[in-house]
């Protein structure tokens, strides 16, 4: 793949995620490639950085997608809607990072770093491969990808019982005006003036949420909690621990924290079982005050994990406590651009002549 390149469109390179995309991208095997940033006419000539140029972002219209390779969505879900018949028919292969193509004909949800040997687990990954006939394929949450890679690989060394689960998503989750509400109302916390709530309809700074207010802006927790727990399903396959999750809303800007407690079926120590998590995507620490936690995960494309016993059950035991810190914008970045070279490898050519 690395002596070819693609033509790329980014879709809503102006979003949080669509500015990681570009910097992922430009350290990707896919960084040789030429880009076209596309927003809504509102962000158009604004400057952003493509690969190793900086180039102006540019109003997406039907006709944006003529001569594409691959196409990103990764802004608003209504833009993805919107125009992913378009790119379709212009012959691209389409990765969703908004998850609006989830349920569409023919669109598959993909994780490929769960679908390796490495993490085969009690079960296999029951979503179909996709073929030079998939239109589009929907990366999967990142939260269920990094909870999958964990339990799968537990699994496939040890077998699991249950996995129980608290996930604390930030701010920067939600996008820039969710990030921007947040930083006001705790400026507005401190010097004791009214809150802004148009998007969250909620106090979130300095709280800890597990809903927002009806008239929020923002997909409710449950919503997302609900794909998380659907899309982790789908890539740890029948036989394989089940997992209760609970999702909740942490006044944080940036990083996923998750609270894990996985039961195994074989005893292990504590290095076995951060032996078995560690490798690809995923670096093992230390606990108490070098365990993970989200600032040190910024920037950070790995899974951060520290294991400890759960209980006094001497040296060997079956239940462990899981502390994982991820950067939650280049863990989607990252898990995105792994599809779209999946999906690339199933062209027949994309060369630019």
């Amino acid at each position: 793949m690395s002596n070819k390149i693609y033509r790329i469109a980014i879709v809503g390179a102006s979003s949080l995620v669509g500015k990681e995309l570009s910097d992922v991208l430009s350290e990707s095997a896919l960084g040789a490639s030429s880009f076209t940033l596309l927003d809504e006419e509102q962000m158009a000539g604004s400057v952003a950085a493509a690969g190793d140029e900086i180039s102006f972002i540019q109003k997406i219209d039907s006709s944006s997608f003529e001569g594409k390779d691959l196409v990103f969505f990764a802004g608003d879900a209504e833009v993805a809607a919107k125009y992913w018949k378009s790119a379709v028919s212009a012959s691209a292969s389409i990765v969703d990072l908004t998850g609006a193509l989830e349920g569409k004909p023919g669109v598959l949800v993909r994780a490929p770093w769960t679908a390796s040997g490495e993490e085969r687990g009690d079960g296999a990954e029951t979503r179909p491969t996709p073929d030079i006939a998939t239109p589009a394929v929907v990366a999967a949450h990142p939260a269920a990808v990094m909870l999958a890679l964990i339990a799968r690989r537990l699994g496939a060394r040890f077998g699991v019982r249950s996995l129980v689960a608290t996930l604390l998503l930030p701010a920067s989750e939600y996008g820039r005006a969710a990030m921007d509400e947040l930083h006001q109302q705790t400026v507005s916390l401190l010097s004791f003036q009214s809150l802004p709530r148009e998007q969250y309809d909620q106090q979130v700074a300095f709280n800890l949420v597990r809903g927002f207010g009806e008239a929020a802006k923002l997909m409710p927790i449950e919503a997302t909690e609900r794909r998380i727990q659907a899309h982790y399903d789908a890539l740890c396959g029948e036989g394989a621990a089940a997992l209760v999750l609970q999702v909740v809303h942490a006044p944080i800007f940036h990083g996923y924290g998750g609270s894990l407690l996985v039961e195994l079926k074989d005893a292990a120590t504590a290095g076995e079982v951060a032996e078995a998590i560690a490798g690809k995507h995923v670096s093992v620490a230390a606990g108490g005050p070098d365990s993970p936690n989200n600032v040190d995960a910024v920037g950070q494309e790995d899974l951060m994990v520290s294991v400890q016993a759960a209980g006094s059950q001497g040296e060997e035991a079956t239940r462990f406590k899981l502390w994982v810190a991820a950067d939650n914008l280049r863990l989607a970045a990252a898990h995105a651009v792994a599809c779209a070279v999946e999906l690339l490898q199933l062209r027949p050519s994309g060369e630019v002549q």
